[in-house]
């Protein structure tokens, strides 16, 4: 699941590079708001700890 930002962060690197700005940008945009999405689900589970 993490792997899908990385992808779309590729994609969006290789259309820049082939002169498509609007869909590196909306690629990258697509990717940070996935990134910010898993980075909220981990950030807000417990973490069950037994010492």
């Amino acid at each position: 699941m993490m792997v899908l930002p990385f992808i779309g962060l590729a994609g969006s690197a290789a259309a820049a590079l082939a002169g498509r700005r609007g869909i590196a940008i909306g690629l990258w945009l697509v990717s940070l708001i996935g990134t910010l999405a898993l980075l909220s689900a981990h950030a807000t589970s417990a973490l069950n700890l037994n010492f």
